[in-house]
C-alpha cells in the first residue's frame, strides 16, 4: 500500500481552480488503497459504521521492499488501526487479507494491535493469507476464508549468512514460539496440532510446512468459517448489533 505525493513549486498567485485541485482529499481508493467510514458527507449506515483495512502483498517492515513488489507498509497501517480504535463513530473493522507474508516482527505488531481493538473485528482471507498472514487472519475476533483461498503454515526461515549456529537456532525457536502462541491464543487450534502442521515434511510448502485451502483451515479450527464478502459484512453487522444492545442495557442499568 503506497502513498505517493508529488512535489510542486509554490505559487503565491491566487487561483481558485488551483486551490480546488490542492485540497488534500484525493480519491481514497485509487490514491490510498483503502476507504474509511463513516463519510461526513453521507448519512451513516443504520446497521453500523465500518472501517475497511486491506492488507495486500508483502508485509513490509524495517527493510523496504523493491518498488516492483506489492506491499503493505506497517508504519502506514498502525495509525489507521489506532484511528479506527479511537474514533467513536466507527463501530467495526473489516480486514481484507491477500498476503504472501513478509516481515515477522511487523506482522506480529499489526496482529497484536488488531487483537487488542475492543470493537468488533472480522478478517476475510481472499486469495491467500500465507506465513505471517496467518496471525493477521486470526487476530480478528472472527475470521472467514474464501473457499478458494489458501494459507501456508511453515517454520520461521531466514535467508543469508548465519553467525553462531546454536544462538541462531535458539532465536528462531523463540520467534517461532511467539507466532505459535499468538495463533493458538486467537484461534481454536491446539499448539500440538499447529506444530505438527507447521513441521510436516510431506507437504510442498517450500521444504517443510502445510498449505490449507478454504474448508481445510476451518476443519483445523484455525479459521472460524468459509465465506465471502457478504458473509464477512453480515457477521460484522451482527457483532455491532450485539455491542449496541450491551450499551443500551448498561444505560438502562445506570
Amino acid at each position: 500500500m503506497y502513498l505517493q505525493f508529488e512535489h510542486e513549486e509554490p505559487n503565491n498567485e491566487p487561483n481558485e481552480k488551483q486551490d480546488e485541485q490542492c485540497t488534500p482529499q484525493g480519491n481514497p481508493i485509487t490514491d490510498f488503497g483503502m476507504i474509511q467510514t463513516p463519510d461526513k458527507q453521507k448519512p451513516s449506515n443504520p446497521r453500523g459504521n465500518i472501517s475497511y483495512l486491506p492488507i495486500i502483498g508483502h508485509i513490509e517492515g524495517h527493510v523496504a521492499m523493491p518498488a516492483s513488489n506489492k506491499t503493505t507498509k506497517y508504519e502506514h497501517v498502525i495509525p489507521l488501526l489506532i484511528s479506527a480504535a479511537e474514533n467513536p463513530e466507527i463501530e467495526g473493522l473489516l480486514i481484507i487479507l491477500n498476503t504472501v507474508g513478509g516481515d515477522v516482527e511487523a506482522g506480529l505488531a499489526l496482529s497484536e494491535l488488531i487483537a487488542n481493538i475492543a470493537k468488533p473485528t472480522v478478517s476475510l482471507v481472499l486469495g491467500g493469507g500465507h506465513s505471517i498472514g496467518v496471525p493477521l487472519a486470526v487476530s480478528a475476533k472472527y475470521s472467514i476464508i474464501a473457499p478458494s483461498a489458501a494459507m501456508t503454515i511453515h517454520p520461521v526461515r531466514l535467508s543469508g549468512t548465519l553467525i553462531g549456529a546454536q544462538q541462531t537456532y535458539d532465536y528462531f525457536n523463540k520467534t517461532q514460539d511467539r507466532i505459535l502462541e499468538f495463533i493458538v491464543k486467537n484461534s481454536e487450534i491446539t499448539k500440538e496440532r499447529l506444530t505438527k502442521i507447521m513441521t510436516d515434511p510431506a507437504q510442498l510448502a517450500l521444504d517443510m510446512g502445510t498449505i490449507l485451502v478454504g474448508e481445510e483451515a476451518v476443519r483445523e479450527k484455525l479459521i472460524d468459517q468459509t465465506g465471502g464478502l457478504n458473509d464477512a459484512m453480515e457477521k460484522l453487522y451482527e457483532m455491532i448489533d450485539v455491542e449496541r444492545k450491551k450499551v443500551r442495557v448498561e444505560l438502562q442499568d445506570n
